[in-house]
């Protein structure tokens, strides 16, 4: 009786843990770009949620843009060893996997992307210790344009490192947006386009603008062990807080520019030495912006106009269509009584 009361028991707690785990969700994708539009995809067991409870818990991503409209798990923090981060000193990697360093100048913004329909503005702080021929530098702010819209984001400065204080600041159109601590706080747009979320309850974000970009931030200090390793000669008034960022993007042109932009053109060729240790780039004439949230770098190619101007010309009048001729065929009508 002992052994058929056990085995009794072990089978409610199976049934009970069944039936307390979370199901898989279904989720569609709204991508009108995408070949999976209207795609209803199935989370993995593994993450089974888009919104989990946990910040540390693999997250579900509606991968639009995958061959087999499938959903994936991802991390949501950034990938400092993925494409499109840009962490440390800063160290890029570009959407052809290859590493570089672009060091800027501190107290400079300079374009990280310039595309027709987004541009992407670093603020780079640093210092130049006695005897360096350069700065060393970070990132410290993010600003960025898409349609008529501007956000800035920000790692506020700080004399010591503190885990318990939020170091984020954001702004959009120019107007100061406060988002609560705590995960999983969200900010939206009016036009639900733009949304924050804190995937930890201080100094990590993630930004997606709808059908343009997706960006993950972490705010980090310079720590003791990395200007130990390179003798940054960190003073003791500026834990130098900054940002380790990494970027996916949704349908950039060929066109596209900027530091890490550019590695996105079909055709690029990286110039970064390959076997070296640290491959610098330059081009700091060449992506230089006045600051944060313009556009005005000799390369850059923003001009959010052109792309309303172009969307408006493959508009067609379907008023003055005729139905009665064939020439219509070629653009997918079908003319119905």
């Amino acid at each position: 009786m002992a052994i058929s009361s056990m085995n009794y028991l072990l089978i409610i707690l199976l049934v009970f843990a069944s039936a307390s785990a979370q199901a898989p969700e279904k989720r569609t994708c709204l991508s009108r770009k995408s070949r999976c539009f209207l795609k209803k995809m199935v989370c993995p067991p593994q993450c089974p949620s888009t919104n989990p409870h946990s910040p540390k818990a693999k997250v579900c991503y509606i991968n639009c843009d995958s061959p087999i409209c499938k959903a994936e798990c991802r991390h949501r923090k950034p990938n400092c060893n993925g494409h499109g981060a840009a962490c440390l000193d800063p160290r890029f990697i570009g959407a052809d996997g290859i590493v570089f360093y672009f060091h800027g100048k501190s107290n400079e913004h300079f374009s990280l992307v310039s595309d027709p329909n987004l541009e992407i503005n670093a603020r780079f702080i640093g210092l130049r210790p006695a005897g360096r021929s350069r700065d060393y530098t970070w990132i410290q702010a993010l600003g960025i344009l898409f349609d008529s819209h501007s956000l800035s984001l920000e790692a506020t400065p700080a004399e010591t490192w503190d885990d318990e204080v939020d170091h984020l600041k954001f702004s959009y159109d120019g107007d100061e947006v406060a988002i609560s601590e705590g995960y999983p706080s969200v900010w939206t747009s009016l036009a639900e386009d733009l949304k924050i979320e804190r995937t930890s309850s201080k100094n990590s974000v993630i930004v997606t603008i709808r059908e343009v970009a997706e960006v993950s931030v972490n705010v980090v200090p310079v720590t003791e062990e990395d200007n130990r390793i390179h003798n940054y000669q960190i003073p003791s008034d500026n834990c130098f807080a900054h940002l380790e960022v990494q970027f996916r993007f949704f349908g950039l042109s060929p066109e596209v520019e900027g530091v890490l932009g550019r590695t996105y053109q079909p055709e690029f060729q990286n110039p970064a030495k390959p076997g070296v240790a640290m491959p610098v780039v330059g081009g700091e004439d060449k992506y230089r912006t006045s600051s944060l949230l313009s556009a005005d770098c000799k390369a850059c190619v923003f001009s959010p106009a052109r792309v309303l101007q172009q969307e408006k010309s493959m508009v067609m009048d379907f008023g003055t269509l005729d139905c009665a001729s064939r020439a219509a065929s070629g653009y997918g009508i079908v003319c119905k009584k």
